[in-house]
């Protein structure tokens, strides 16, 4: 009875440990199929990830390839076409969506990090509460010190013509945003009339007094066509008018009392043709467009027209010296008499400096 009863509690053991074992290898089954199963989605993951990668990869090889902006050679794309010369199409805004978000950043990480290198100017007062703000506004600033950066430098060197057309755009899409935001627009006019006052002493004779720097022509004319570009935008423009008008009058009463023969007189004069050539290029390529624009100042219209006819009779003291200078201004105010006639909206400017510029035959 004894025998029997052991005998059945040694089956009943092995029986069990046969399930245990059982149980056992099924769970190990299973955990194997899981891990099996997790170790191919992330290798399937990772070769996702590594075609992604080298697509990118391609398309950054291909823009560099293409007319945009190889890195060591002059930019061939549209951007420095009609340099100095009138266009018969309009000048667009920025260059439309032709940059992909690997360019863009690229560009982003190359401009911080030549900015810790170098700063044109003092930091920017940004004390904002909104993130979205704060993020366009530091890309603007960083466009335009890269800019500037850009500018001091030999046009002729291959940063300039690779980095330049994407820092115009960049700032025109910043600025847009900004303004549509509509907060602390004080230090986004900082920052657009300090970019636009050391681009125009780059372009021309900067001179304190009587002290006059050297004039270098060639990148004179690519600032120049920096200045016609950024203008597309009328925030951007019109106060780029009003600034090249001031420095044009100022410019004029140096000329008057200077010595002809004065060593420095060739480049003030070349200075005098570039200011008088870019306000008409601007006035020409844009007066139409911002009037249709929401984004267009009448004030800031107002005070730039009254800037242009002070500077054309500064110009007129100079008929004496030179008559080409009062033709060329004759010249820009009877485009802008022209234009202006053209647009109803402009009949709500102040009647006093209307009936001044509409006396300018077109």
């Amino acid at each position: 009875m004894s025998s029997s009863f052991a005998e059945a509690n040694q089956m009943e053991k092995e029986e069990s440990l046969k399930l245990a074992i059982a149980v056992s290898l099924i769970q190990s089954k299973i955990q194997n199929r899981r891990s099996s199963s997790d170790a191919l989605r992330w290798k399937h993951k990772a070769k996702e990830r590594k075609k992604e990668i080298m697509r990118l990869q391609e398309d950054l090889k291909h823009a560099e390839s293409c007319d945009l902006f190889p890195e060591n050679a002059s930019c061939k794309c549209y951007f420095f076409d009609n340099m100095g010369e009138f266009s018969d199409r309009r000048f667009g805004e920025a260059s439309e969506p032709r940059f992909s978000d690997v360019l863009r950043r690229r560009f982003i990480r190359l401009a911080r990090t030549r900015g810790r290198r170098k700063s044109t100017r003092p930091s920017q007062r940004l004390r904002l509460s909104e993130p979205g703000y704060v993020e366009e506004a530091e890309h603007l600033k960083i466009s335009i010190d890269f800019l500037l950066e850009l500018a001091e430098a030999d046009s002729n060197c291959s940063n300039f013509s690779n980095w330049s057309h994407m820092a115009v755009d960049f700032i025109l899409a910043s600025l847009k945003k900004l303004i549509s935001m509509g907060r602390n627009l004080e230090a986004v006019e900082e920052s657009i009339s300090f970019m636009i006052t050391q681009l125009i002493k780059r372009m021309c004779t900067p001179f304190i007094g009587n002290e006059v720097k050297q004039l270098e022509t060639s990148a004179g004319l690519y600032v120049q066509h920096l200045i016609r570009k950024l203008g597309s935008d009328p925030y951007i423009g019109q106060r780029a008018i009003f600034s090249v008008s001031q420095r044009l009058s100022i410019l004029a009463e140096n000329l008057l009392v200077m010595d002809p023969f004065d060593e420095s007189f060739p480049e003030m004069d070349e200075c005098m043709f570039i200011l008088i050539q870019l306000t008409e290029f601007l006035i020409c390529d844009y007066l139409l467009p911002w009037a249709e624009s929401e984004a267009f100042e009448t004030v800031v219209f107002e005070e730039w027209i009254a800037s242009v006819i002070h500077a054309r009779k500064a110009v007129a003291a100079l008929d004496q010296r030179n008559g080409l200078y009062l033709l060329y201004m004759d010249r820009v105010t009877g485009e802008l008499a022209k234009r202006v006639g053209q647009v109803t909206s402009f009949r709500e400017v102040e009647p006093s400096i209307l009936d001044k510029i509409l006396a300018y035959p077109e």
